[in-house]
């Protein structure tokens, strides 16, 4: 399948532009950007340097090069975009520069397919203008959010208007003071006999009387400002009834549709964040003397380096295989490879920058090197979009209905 997999002309030059832009504005900066993350005076302020970066980017062209067949992104498929989104996931920063961070992508690729034209007008343009930043509120902190039937928030009919009450959390980009809008799942009909058709999707926005930031929570102490992920409180939230997306009832074919596309792009950011930790490995095993010898010559550095290679280069030939398939089958017929990719791209990138913080030694555990942060970022894939064990459960059911008796 090998020529299935080779890279456009278009997709091509996007890649170089991509790869100089990376080396020439973002990679010199990172540390800066982390600096002024954790010392601005107000933490949840958009970052000056950050923001400039982001109008070179856009005057370059590299913007929402996401959105395949859709006249709002780059007339990228899948399949092209895989390789670009490996690129930018090789920083933190790298995505939002581009526009392409969750959970923007994931919202604007909803807003595309099932929003209003009256909604596309007035959150999608700004989203795709990189104005506005947004959310989405799906898990919820009282009930297991992995059985998305458990979701509970109410959402009831009152004359012209819906009113919400209840609360979410790992809400990620709350904090954001440019988060002016939110995609929240919850339940408009908890008596229908379908449990599948109990949950609607509603358009809230950020400034809504009774919308409450109750704390923004840390992971593994990291708080990810100026993006975040917040605890939020509804109580009494009116919005209009055409601020719900699609129609009542309708929230989890949504959610199918938008957290496809979401788990790839995940895996395909993942992958790149994982060469990237084992181009360091290599590099501080190559240039450390222990016991009168190169570190990286020692045959259990030389087996994991070995490793890595072969478990990154495999878990991008599934990303690869499950681009494809959405691009050719669609989504559905898609879904066993979306779901392991979803496993697999997680387990393996923790697996690699544990071996290269281990080959730091004390600067690995520093944030010198930026691996313990990339560490806690790519753990919470294990459970953010649904945790392993779902996705393990899934697959397992797709490949035992080939073998009915």
């Amino acid at each position: 399948m090998s020529d299935i997999f080779q890279l456009s002309p278009k997709a091509a030059d996007y890649k170089a532009r991509l790869e100089r832009f990376m080396a020439g504005h973002i990679y010199p900066n990172e540390q800066a950007l982390f600096e002024a993350a954790d010392h601005q005076p107000d933490r949840w302020e958009p970052l000056k340097l950050l923001q400039e970066i982001k109008e070179k980017a856009k005057a370059q062209g590299l913007w929402n090069l996401f959105l395949p067949g859709s006249e709002h992104g780059a007339g990228l498929t899948n399949l092209e975009y895989a390789p670009l989104a490996e690129i930018m996931g090789r920083s933190h920063w790298g995505p939002e520069v581009f526009n392409c961070s969750a959970p923007d992508t994931g919202n604007m690729e909803v807003l595309v397919r099932y929003g209003s034209e009256a909604q596309k007008e007035r959150w999608l343009k700004p989203l795709l203008a990189g104005e506005i930043r947004s959310g989405f509120a799906m898990t919820e902190p009282c009930v297991a959010s992995s059985d998305a039937t458990n979701i509970s928030i109410s959402i009831k009919k009152d004359g012209g208007d819906y009113i919400i009450d209840g609360r979410k959390w790992w809400t990620s980009g709350a904090g954001d003071k440019r988060c002016k809008i939110l995609i929240l799942m919850g339940k408009t009909d908890p008596d229908n006999a379908d449990p599948h058709k109990q949950q609607s999707m509603i358009l809230v926005p950020m400034d809504t009387p009774g919308v409450k930031k109750e704390r923004m929570l840390p992971v593994f102490g990291y708080l990810d400002a100026p993006h975040g992920h917040g605890e939020l409180s509804f109580t009494d939230v009116r919005v209009p009834l055409e601020n719900v997306l699609l129609g009542e009832g309708r929230g989890f074919e949504i959610a199918q549709g938008r957290l496809g596309p979401g788990r790839i792009h995940h895996c395909m950011r993942t992958i790149g964040r994982a060469e990237r930790a084992l181009e360091k490995m290599c590099l501080r095993l190559k240039s450390r003397i222990a016991f009168r010898r190169p570190v990286a010559d020692r045959g259990v550095w030389m087996e994991r380096i070995a490793e890595s290679r072969m478990m990154i280069d495999q878990a991008r030939l599934l990303t690869l295989k499950a681009a494809y398939m959405m691009d050719t089958v669609g989504n559905k017929a898609a879904r066993a490879e979306i779901a392991m990719i979803k496993v697999v791209a997680p387990n393996m990138a923790c697996k690699v920058i544990d071996w290269a913080i281990q080959a730091h030694g004390g600067a690995g555990i520093c944030d010198d090197f930026g691996l313990p942060y990339d560490y806690a970022s790519i753990r919470t894939l294990r459970i953010a979009d649904g945790p392993d064990e779902v996705h393990r459960n899934q697959i397992a059911k797709l490949e035992l209905r080939k073998y009915q008796v």
